[in-house]
């Protein structure tokens, strides 16, 4: 998700007078809240890190600069707008809203998880879900994101959009549902089509048919500055990385040493690796289930060479400082920095670029025929849809290949900067247990590398940068910029209670720390109910992940049952599924009769989705249920929270 600089001000608060120029000829206010942008571009996303860099948020991203832009249109309708992040303002003052004349409030709200809202809109739901505040006058449009192949597709975007209106909000436009799992800009685009004539004939106005200036912010260049006071990769206060304060979270990251870096594949042409966090300084707390936010930095070859491309020294010290003096977005990431930490720690250089900044670029190109094609390619037509997915999504293009193939485009660097998305923190299911491992976190990846079809060699950011810090002899220990994430994927607050865990490839990770803590409790004389693992690899022999420790926790007693498929050991590929379904009597015994627990960690799209019709199957088969039936009793261990998943897509 994206999270916006702190505001120093509660534009809701008691204290808050609308300034005049908010107000405008029209006395027309947008206020657009960004509650909840899961950028895995997401919904960044997908083929180019698909496996654990941002499993745990199925909702896609609108890029910030989306929501800015549909903030700046309403200038084209006399109209004034703002963006910010709901968890900056005390939103049980949205009451007030309505004190503002002809005002409307627009939501973007991603879920990931089970349903969940995102960290940043967590309160202002928590205020939903139990406020009886009358919001009568206050005019609001919801746009929710998500991906299909979630269960609980677009939760909270559904919940905002009924709960607003349940309170007496004034409904202006439908609720508009993106789908990362095809095409969230898309989807956004489509919606945003729509709603600005809705909202023209809801205030009885007309387009002015002025466009919006498509700079957002304003190059400041410090010749002489101290450099004391120029970030260096920070996320919120400045010389945090040098003086490191708890608590620790998403603004004030710690820095824990790498004290363990080993491959765990005996063979293949991957790497997958098992990595050792310290956290023994920190005062971190974690739970087995939780998630552990890492924050990568690009890597500097692609840095550099986009610098010698745009032909800037990447060492200037700079401010973008926001055009808009009444923002509470003063900046597009912290600021003073130079370009060269800009490009390696705070934008996302690495994915493809949205249509939005293809557009906004293709201002800088001399010639002709390319600005044509960048225009179209930012087009809503269908011939430009399919120009952007062959050229730009299929080719697996990031702006440096951008650059390089289109030669006469040389925007500068600023408006690059401008353009380009934050770089996102990655989420992985922490591999271990706190009972066991009090003063370390482990994690489970795959690092990611291929061959584009462009030729270019495509290196994931997050699973390379970790795979290089390595453990060396020499005293230097490597640091990974993190925290914790809590989740609700939790072992049953009964140790007695049986759990079936089923994760293929790295969706092993949170059952490498469930299993730990069953063993833990075994040992302080608890009564430990049945523990099952289903878990698929390739192959035996190079990519049983944690193989020796597995077979040492069956022999102790503590794993009850050890499944693996291996899919590519024999004519036909075995998956976990099979295996599930080749016990369908015992699991079902486990599951309708002895309370049982299913978690279930790893690929949405295909592996969950098997897994769940697996359990359909064995519910009508061995339980007698029927169809309609057996999605209604798994739908209900759901809700109970008996059937956990940990997906990604």
């Amino acid at each position: 998700y994206v999270k916006m600089e702190d505001s120093e001000s509660q534009l809701l608060s008691d204290e808050y007078q609308p300034p005049e120029t908010l107000l405008g000829s029209l006395d027309i206010f947008v206020f657009s809240l960004i509650a909840g942008l899961l950028i895995y571009w997401f919904f960044f996303r997908k083929k180019t890190e698909p496996v654990l860099d941002l499993k745990t948020f199925p909702a896609g991203n609108i890029e910030p600069t989306q929501i800015f832009l549909l903030a700046k249109d309403a200038h084209r309708y006399g109209m004034k707008g703002m963006a910010t992040d709901p968890e900056e303002y005390d939103m049980s003052e949205l009451s007030r809203l309505k004190e503002i004349p002809n005002s409307m409030a627009v939501f973007c709200m991603a879920t990931y998880g089970e349903g969940d809202p995102t960290d940043n809109a967590q309160e202002f739901y928590d205020w939903m879900q139990g406020t009886d505040d009358d919001l009568e006058g206050v005019n609001f449009a919801v746009f929710g994101l998500g991906n299909k192949t979630y269960e609980h597709f677009n939760a909270t975007g559904n919940y905002t959009d009924k709960r607003l209106a349940e309170l007496g909000g004034k409904r202006v436009f439908d609720l508009g549902l993106g789908d990362d799992d095809s095409n969230l800009e898309e989807d956004f685009i489509s919606w945003k089509e729509q709603f600005w004539p809705a909202v023209c004939e809801f205030f009885g106005v007309e387009a002015t048919g002025e466009e919006s200036s498509i700079r957002q912010f304003e190059l400041v260049v410090h010749n002489d500055i101290n450099m004391n006071q120029v970030y260096t990769g920070e996320m919120g206060r400045l010389k945090s990385f040098q003086t490191q304060k708890p608590p620790f979270d998403s603004k004030n990251l710690f820095l824990a040493p790498v004290t363990v870096n080993r491959k765990l594949n005996k063979g293949g042409n991957r790497h997958l690796m098992h990595i050792e966090l310290d956290i023994m300084d920190s005062k971190i707390r974690y739970d087995a289930g939780d998630h552990v936010a890492v924050y990568p930095t690009n890597d500097a070859a692609v840095v550099n060479r986009i610098g010698e491309r745009l032909g800037v020294d990447l060492d200037t010290v700079i401010s973008l400082k926001n055009l808009d003096e009444e923002s509470n977005k003063k900046h597009p990431f912290p600021c003073p920095s130079t370009y060269r930490t800009a490009l390696t720690h705070y934008l996302d250089i690495n994915n493809t670029p949205r249509k939005n900044v293809l557009y906004e670029l293709s201002q800088y190109t001399s010639d002709p025929q390319e600005q044509e094609n960048m225009r179209k390619m930012a087009s809503a037509s269908p011939e430009g849809k399919a120009l952007y997915q062959s050229w730009v999504l299929d080719s697996e293009r990031n702006i440096l290949a951008i650059l390089e193939d289109l030669p006469s485009l040389n925007p500068p660097v600023d408006h690059l900067c401008e353009l380009l998305p934050r770089l996102q923190a990655r989420y992985y299911s922490i591999a271990s247990s706190n009972k066991v491992h009090p003063t370390s976190i482990h994690i489970c990846a795959v690092v990611i590398e291929y061959t584009t079809k462009t030729g270019r060699f495509y290196k994931g950011v997050a699973t390379n940068w970790l795979k290089n810090k390595e453990v060396t002899e020499n005293g230097h220990k490597h640091t990974v910029p993190m925290y914790v994430r809590r989740s609700q994927f939790r072992l049953p607050f009964k140790p007695s209670n049986p759990v079936i865990m089923i994760g293929p490839g790295t969706g092993i990770a949170p059952f490498v720390g469930f299993i730990q803590e069953r063993a833990w409790q075994k040992e302080q004389g608890k009564d430990v109910g049945e523990t099952i693992l289903y878990f698929g690899c390739r192959h035996k022999n190079e990519d049983f992940l944690y193989q020796q420790e597995l077979e040492e926790f069956e022999r102790a007693g503590v794993l009850t049952q050890l499944n693996v498929a291996f899919s590519r050991d024999q004519e036909h590929k075995i998956y976990v599924q099979h295996l599930l379904k080749k016990n369908k009597e015992q699991l079902w015994k486990l599951i309708h009769s002895n309370n049982a627990h299913i978690y279930v960690c790893g690929d949405a799209r295909n592996m969950a989705r098997d897994v769940h019709t697996a359990f359909y199957e064995i519910a009508e088969e061995v339980g007698g249920l029927t169809h309609t039936q057996a999605v209604d009793y798994f739908k209900k261990l759901m809700t109970k929270g008996r059937y956990s998943q940990d997906v990604w897509s």
